[in-house]
């Protein structure tokens, strides 16, 4: 039998992502008397709640173009737009699971949505994908989405992380843009010592959260950090695992090409050093391709780097914004056919141009790219892609906990030059052992 609780205090801290009052209501069916119009003719109306995190402009205006053209489009099943907001999300789904007033449709990202599906909250969707949709993203991607062999959501766009690169300051180093499908991380540091002058830094990083990061890059290393999954894991801390955050150690203190201040910076607070010609290069995730060219001085001439590619390969962490049904709707079919119409190629192409994020599916990949074939970054954002990958912490229970309790001081310690690798890799492996008790 599937557990019906959450458990509040192992998850609560779940990735940066969660708030927003919002008003709730349980999932409604036809059972009010409404009868739908128009080509129904009398049929009973299925009315489904959705309720959307996206909180940006463009995206919000986004998601309610596709719900109204899907309203205009299907008369008898009447889809509610509630809008949420991400911070404090997770404690209001656990209210509303507990309450029973959790809505039909449900936004959230893979890392936080998989404790409810383990819970029992979420319907397994697996026969009710779309075909066409099923066979348009990588199993790497549905990896992500799937909880004990069950299909917990639609997967629909992702982030990676990209070098984005002041071009005027690297072709005064004499330094040639790479232009190949991935860079490694050797041509990163070398170009990072080539464009650092008296006043100026090759890179600058915003590392002040640095966990998501290195789980993420460590990827390319083939440094999963975990095996196995819910709480029967074990941990290993090896040399794929230290790889990333020791470059960036290397490069801050050995090269002195990397700004160590930008090391204790979220990633929009290392920007202004950028722009002002500071830095010559900055990594971040890739939905800043939209507001570069809004927000960078007139004239600044900027590109995107390749992704980079570790000793194994250019893999990155999936975890992608994802749509859920609630188990308890009434109507989880009819959620299931919305959700075929909402990640349809032209809806996802464009809910993904609005987030400046990466669709999952390649048709909308493909549209986008054609879409944007005369902006900056575009294209190498789209092309990490293809390597977004399943990380083994996504079904990791105590992975939450770990990260807010021993990997994110571990790590800044490290960053700080107060450890060094060796003592890193001991209190990652130990405080896994005292929190996974």
């Amino acid at each position: 039998m599937k557990k019906r609780h959450v458990l509040a205090v192992a998850m609560a801290a779940t990735a940066a992502l969660a708030l927003t009052a919002c008003q709730q209501g349980s999932a409604t069916g036809g059972d009010d008397g409404d009868t739908g119009g128009g080509e129904g003719g009398g049929e009973e109306v299925v009315n489904l709640e959705f309720q959307s995190l996206s909180d940006q402009p463009l995206a919000m205006e986004a998601v309610q173009g596709i719900v109204d053209d899907w309203n205009a489009e299907n008369p008898n099943i009447q889809v509610e737009l509630v809008q949420a907001g991400w911070d404090g999300i997770y404690d209001k789904l656990i209210t509303q699971f507990n309450g029973g007033t959790a809505p039909d449709i449900i936004h959230y990202e893979a890392a936080s949505i998989a404790p409810f599906a383990v819970d029992g909250y979420l319907a397994d969707l697996t026969d009710l994908i779309d075909p066409a949709f099923a066979s348009d993203v990588t199993e790497g991607i549905w990896e992500s989405v799937t909880v004990n062999e069950e299909i917990i959501a639609y997967p629909t766009t992702l982030q990676s992380y990209m070098v984005f690169a002041n071009v005027d300051l690297l072709e005064a180093a004499g330094v040639e843009i790479p232009s190949g499908p991935t860079m490694t991380w050797d041509e990163l540091r070398e170009i990072a010592q080539a464009t650092t002058t008296d006043g100026q830094f090759g890179l600058g990083w915003g590392l002040s959260n640095p966990t998501a990061t290195f789980m993420s890059l460590g990827l390319g290393f083939d440094g999963g950090y975990f095996e196995g999954s819910g709480s029967d894991v074990t941990i290993d801390v090896g040399e794929g695992e230290l790889a990333v955050p020791e470059a960036i150690h290397q490069m801050t203190y050995e090269d002195a090409s990397l700004d160590p201040v930008s090391l204790t910076q979220s990633g929009s607070e290392v920007l202004p050093a950028w722009y002002a010609g500071q830095t010559a290069m900055t990594v971040q995730g890739s939905f800043r391709v939209a507001s570069i060219g809004t927000d960078a001085p007139e004239g600044f001439n900027w590109a995107v780097l390749p992704p980079l590619e570790g000793s194994v390969s250019a893999d990155q962490a999936a975890n992608p914004q994802t749509y859920s049904v609630n188990i308890d709707s009434e109507h989880v079919e009819e959620s299931a056919q919305f959700l075929d119409f909402f990640t349809s190629t032209e809806n996802l192409a464009a809910l993904a141009y609005a987030d400046a994020l990466v669709p999952a599916s390649t048709s909308a990949r493909d549209a986008l790219a054609e879409q944007t074939a005369d902006e900056t970054g575009w294209a190498e954002v789209l092309a990490s892609g293809d390597s977004l990958v399943a990380p083994p912490f996504l079904t990791v229970d105590a992975y939450t906990q770990w990260k807010d309790t021993v990997a994110t001081p571990a790590f800044q310690r490290f960053l700080a030059d107060e450890i060094d690798s060796a003592q890193l890799q001991a209190d990652l492996t130990d405080g896994w052992e005292q929190v996974n008790r």
